[in-house]
């Protein structure tokens, strides 16, 4: 793995200099130590051929602490009578060319990502990308509910775009168990971690409430502290003035504890 720095705003008042940070996959095996490291894969520029991953604040569920909470075991309940059942795929045993499964994920693309951010040649480049290595499909009595293409490589699960009937969203919070059976399939699997994607603004926080065991990437090591991550996540769209290290009361302590 490459990691390079991409330069950003810069604000000298303050001395603070912003860079954007990226790594560069250069073999599949790297995939567990690069989401270690609080990557996530990049695919906002379609020209780009290689895999990109950028720096953020990641989440992702620590199995050896994971347990269903009281809303996991609602949810369940209330989706039991669906009798859906689980199936994994190689990516490469899978027809992601099939005109069925591509309509289906364009539907629900195009109804739940704003600003038309998936497009049909998006999802393709995004299936084209060797970091996706599995697709789970869930099915009930023969009708697909729902897909997630995932990275699963070494003790590590990147749960990367889930596509599901949205029939079922409110009467069933389907999304909400694709992902909960999602994690359980890994921790069943005896994996290590799954990884939930980026935990930016209040819209994230159902996935800090609705798991135990989270972790969140926060700049130098994961951190359970999940009071922290709330607050963080509740303030996000909050202007400050200087990066989050020139804001500490006590930053010779923080420096002592890296």
């Amino acid at each position: 793995m490459k990691i390079f720095f991409s330069e950003n705003q810069p604000d000298y008042s303050t001395y603070t200099f912003n860079y954007a940070i990226y790594c560069i996959k250069e073999a599949q095996s790297e995939l567990p130590t690069i989401y270690n490291q609080g990557f996530l894969p990049y695919t906002g520029n379609l020209k780009i051929e290689a895999d990109i991953f950028y720096l953020a604040r990641s989440l992702r569920v620590n199995l050896a602490q994971f347990k269903d909470t009281s809303e996991n075991r609602r949810i369940n309940r209330k989706i039991e009578e669906l009798a859906i059942e689980i199936q994994v795929h190689k990516k490469a045993d899978f027809d992601t060319e099939d005109l069925t499964f591509f309509a289906f994920c364009m539907n629900y693309a195009a109804d739940r990502f704003s600003g038309n951010a998936m497009t049909p040649e998006r999802l393709k480049y995004v299936l084209s990308k060797e970091t996706g290595s599995h697709i789970l499909s869930f099915t009930s009595n023969g009708k697909t509910l729902g897909y997630i293409l995932a990275g699963i490589e070494g003790n590590a699960f990147q749960y990367w775009y889930a596509f599901f009937d949205q029939a079922y969203m409110r009467s069933h919070s389907l999304g909400k168990w694709m992902m909960w059976r999602t994690i359980h399939w890994a921790k069943e699997n005896d994996l290590s971690y799954v990884y939930l994607g980026t935990c930016y603004g209040k819209h994230s926080l159902y996935k800090v409430r609705d798991h135990k065991g989270l972790e969140f990437f926060d700049g130098h090591k994961w951190n359970a502290d999940d009071k922290l991550l709330k607050t963080l996540c509740k303030t996000d769209n909050e202007t400050i003035d200087k990066d989050r290290f020139k804001l500490l009361e006590n930053p010779n302590q923080f420096i002592a504890e890296l």
